[in-house]
């Protein structure tokens, strides 16, 4: 076992070196830039499409249906566990990366949506199916390179879909209510496998409720925190921004640190480039492939800009509080003990509610994602199988040993982005014509 997370340590290093951290947040550049800062200029309108009515088009699922799919996998345990270990490893400096991170993903996801789309198909049950696998092999015309990228995402899912999701929830449960972590893995499993058999239009379904909820109780529980300890805002807000400069991270003491825990834990939670919303994006009612671009990069800012600003902040208050100090805690234990400390009585009990909501629906989000990237590789007969491995992997999870959970989610999760982001450069072109496009014929009245 030492052997096999020292061999993941090193992998994980290498995944998540300058190069990759160059790739992930130099696409989202290279695109904003390329379509003329979209994501800013689009955004009223995107939330637009989120929450309106529309016509009904072609596709398995609403669109708002498919932005709560996406979100059910993308506000996770990232939220909570992923910023905290950024906060502890990069310093306060980290969650200024963060939302680096996430502002120039969102032309990242922008993308990705409108690529989904734009080559989706209908596969033999009639459903659609889409995502990086499809606009690899169809746009560029690189089978093998679709290939690699839906083995990635099978091996990912298991990691940051499942494992990670249910190790981080019986951890907190067995801290906060003295659960052993067994007991919780065998109810989470049981409670996953309801929904997964079920396939999109159940996980859809299901995400549709518990997202909004999930997200509102705890970004508002968040600002009540924020609200009754307004003298602590700008001294943690006045950190976050000078230690993103000046190196002094809690671990390391190099602004490196600060950067690549940001930035990894930030594309952790939102997953801007990771080739994973796509695959649910593709699955959307939709009358154009930028439209649908639009509601995906909203998930983004949600993710990212909303909840995970809300954990940052407080952690950086706990962090002064404690006198400049995260003491020896960290991943969702020490997001806990910061809410708790601040908002003694019911702070500790947002957080566990949190995470035990947030992991359960990035479970479901992400058996969808592994499950197209397995039939891709293995066919359609392989769809029950992989289900049932994914659910059985959600139990292991809960058993297993935090630090090689991780490294293992982190080492796959980067690898699966090399891929998608080539794909997302050398089709830039095409996302930029289907904007261009977009905006022409919303002009012309030819869509609404």
């Amino acid at each position: 076992m030492q052997n096999l997370q020292s061999l993941m340590e090193t992998l994980s290093g290498w995944v998540w070196g300058p190069y990759m951290l160059v790739l992930i947040v130099g696409t989202g550049i290279f695109l904003t830039f390329r379509l003329l800062f979209w994501q800013f200029r689009m955004l009223p309108l995107a939330f637009k499409q989120v929450f309106g009515k529309h016509p009904d088009h072609s596709g398995d699922i609403s669109q708002f249906a498919s932005l709560m799919t996406a979100l059910s996998a993308t506000i996770g345990t990232g939220n909570i566990a992923g910023v905290a270990t950024a906060c502890v490893l990069g310093g306060p400096g980290a969650v200024f990366w963060m939302w680096m991170t996430a502002l120039f993903g969102m032309a990242t996801k922008y993308g990705e949506g409108v690529l989904a789309v734009k080559y989706r198909v209908k596969n033999e049950k009639g459903e659609m199916s889409g995502g990086p696998m499809y606009y690899i092999e169809r746009g560029l015309k690189w089978k093998w390179l679709a290939l690699i990228f839906a083995l990635f995402g099978t091996l990912a899912s298991f990691g940051i879909g499942s494992s990670v999701q249910s190790n981080t929830v019986a951890l907190a449960v067995q801290n906060s209510m003295g659960i052993e972590t067994w007991i919780t893995g065998i109810i989470i499993t049981a409670f996953s496998a309801l929904v997964i058999l079920g396939g999109i239009k159940s996980i859809s379904k299901t995400s549709s409720v518990i997202v909004p909820i999930m997200a509102v109780g705890y970004v508002a529980g968040g600002l009540i925190i924020i609200l009754n300890n307004l003298e602590l805002v700008m001294p943690a807000l006045k950190m976050i921004f000078s230690y993103a400069f000046t190196g002094e991270a809690a671990v390391g003491g190099a602004i490196g640190a600060a950067i690549r825990y940001g930035v990894a834990r930030g594309v952790f939670s939102n997953e801007a480039g990771m080739g994973s919303a796509p695959i649910a994006a593709a699955a959307a009612k939709t009358d154009h492939p930028a439209r649908q671009g639009l509601v995906s990069m909203t998930g983004t800012f949600i993710d990212t800009i909303i909840v995970c600003s809300i954990t940052g902040i407080v952690l950086v208050m706990g962090y002064i509080m404690a006198g400049n100090s995260f003491g020896d805690q960290t991943g969702a234990v020490l997001t806990i003990s910061a809410f708790d400390k601040l908002l003694p009585g019911i702070g500790g009990w947002i957080v566990t509610l949190g995470i035990i909501f947030f992991a359960y629906s990035t479970i479901l989000g992400w058996s969808y994602y592994g499950e197209k990237c397995a039939t891709y590789l293995l066919g359609e007969k392989f769809v029950l199988p992989y289900r049932i491995i994914y659910i059985a992997s959600v139990f292991i999870g809960c058993v297993a040993t935090l630090d090689l959970v991780w490294l293992f989610a982190d080492t796959f999760n980067g690898l699966m982005a090399v891929p998608n982001l080539i794909a997302l450069l050398l089709l830039s072109g095409v996302i930029a014509k289907e904007s261009k496009d977009f905006i022409a014929r919303r002009k012309s009245g030819e869509l609404y």
